[in-house]
């Protein structure tokens, strides 16, 4: 019989084993995805709205699950009212008048879902796609990097409402948990989209949680300076970028998902990260931070059954592009299936300086044409011997997303949980 601390000793050595295997993409001892997503909102019937809203919202306001509500037009929350919203709560887009909703400098919102109980923005079309209405629009007073510390949101909007930016940068503009926003990305008369969601100058002590964005016309998430947290984020099958960084964005973002389709790109490009730090140098202070992401287990994935078929056809491009003067720091990510993995801006010089500022640890590339390039030039000789360093403990593979995720073909409820060698990552945050 073996003795107690025989017993202890092996427990122990089992226990160590398990937790020293490397964890890579979004983790869980369970799929966190439960419960609160929906992978095929066109299906939903969210009933017919009894509710109203429209215009200004000036004085502290509730939405209450029992009713269903049509934002009609831009609806601004203003003069630093406070929008609660019921776990439950649906709020429907309507597509004629280009709804949108605008929480304003100073205001804040409270939709502060359970993970049973979700709130939901979506449209009022009876064939829903993307971009039938605007989408959710979340102004702050954090930093940003262009002059003046400030700026304004057009879209179609009143700019007079729509200023973000400032010198706070733990301002709290309130609670975003366990919510989707479905089919957003109206777009406008200028030819621009809304995004799902567009946080403008959003400080840190900002509550941004379990946040699905689903089949958006414009971008899913979309940063504009501020200093925020972003945890548990999905971006599904959205028609241009999934996370897109800008204007010296502070960004830390962890355990979060995109899932790419090969056929719902648009034209003027798409990618599962877009990092940059302005549109116009002329318009940017260099003496200010410039964008900074901090990536912690992500999973990019291009949800195409066959990979090379769509790489070879030119439906497939790269998942993260890095512009120049802006610094990222990536580990745990998994990116499977594109062409490369990474494409760094052909303005970006190939030294030790900047590679400091572009960073990839602990990766796992799968089933990608090529991993790290430069804009416009074939020849990665130099990244791949830098990336490929052992000290950056990157992993490279050839699986099919099939076997790469627990459960990849589950169109109902998936699993995108990383299967290496038959045991699941995790360790829950």
């Amino acid at each position: 019989m073996k003795s107690v601390s025989q017993i202890v000793s092996i427990f122990l050595l089992i226990f160590v084993g398990a937790n020293a295997q490397q964890e890579k993409g979004i983790t869980g001892s369970s799929n966190w995805l439960n419960n609160w997503t929906e992978f095929r909102p066109n299906k939903v019937d969210y009933g017919e709205a009894n509710q109203i809203l429209s215009g200004n919202i000036s004085v502290n306001t509730k939405l209450l699950k029992k009713n269903k509500y049509i934002l009609q037009g831009n609806v601004y929350v203003t003069n630093n009212a406070i929008l609660t919203i019921e776990p439950g709560t649906t709020i429907i887009g309507d597509s004629q008048s280009n709804a949108s909703l605008v929480i304003t400098k100073g205001a804040s919102i409270i939709a502060d879902g359970l993970e049973t109980d979700p709130i939901v923005f979506t449209s009022n079309k009876s064939i829903k796609k993307a971009g039938d209405w605007g989408g959710l629009i979340i102004l702050g007073e954090a930093p940003i990097n262009k002059f003046g510390n400030s700026s304004s949101i057009n879209l179609g909007l009143d700019t007079s409402l729509t200023n973000y930016g400032g010198n706070n940068t733990e301002s709290n503009s309130g609670i975003l948990r366990f919510v989707r926003i479905e089919f957003a990305g109206k777009k406008t008369a200028s030819d621009d989209n809304f995004n799902g969601l567009l946080l403008a100058g959003v400080g840190n002590k900002t509550v941004l949680e379990n946040i699905m964005v689903s089949y958006a016309a414009g971008d899913s998430f979309e940063i504009f300076g501020g200093d925020v947290k972003l945890k548990k984020m999905v971006s599904y099958k959205c028609n241009r970028d999934d996370y897109k960084f800008n204007y010296g964005a502070q960004c830390q973002i962890s355990n979060s998902l995109a899932i790419r389709s090969s056929y719902l790109t648009s034209s003027l490009g798409a990618r599962c990260v877009n990092v940059s730090s302005y549109d116009k140098k002329e318009e940017v202070d260099f003496s200010k931070k410039q964008t900074y992401v901090t990536a912690s287990n992500l999973t990019l994935i291009n949800s195409s059954n066959n990979i090379e078929y769509d790489i070879q056809s030119g439906l497939i491009k790269e998942a993260i592009y890095i512009n120049e003067n802006a610094s990222i720091n990536f580990d745990k990510t998994v990116i499977s299936g594109f062409n490369p993995a990474v494409l760094l801006s052909d303005k970006i010089e190939i030294n030790q300086e900047n590679l400091q500022k572009i960073r990839f640890e602990a990766m796992y590339f799968n089933s990608c044409k090529g991993n790290i390039f430069t804009e416009y030039n074939t020849n990665n000789e130099d990244l791949e011997n830098w990336y490929g360093n052992s000290a950056f403990a990157n992993v490279y593979s050839k699986s099919k997303n099939a076997e790469t995720f627990i459960d990849f073909a589950n169109d109902k409820l998936p699993d995108y949980r990383l299967r290496i060698g038959n045991i699941t990552a995790s360790n829950d945050d």
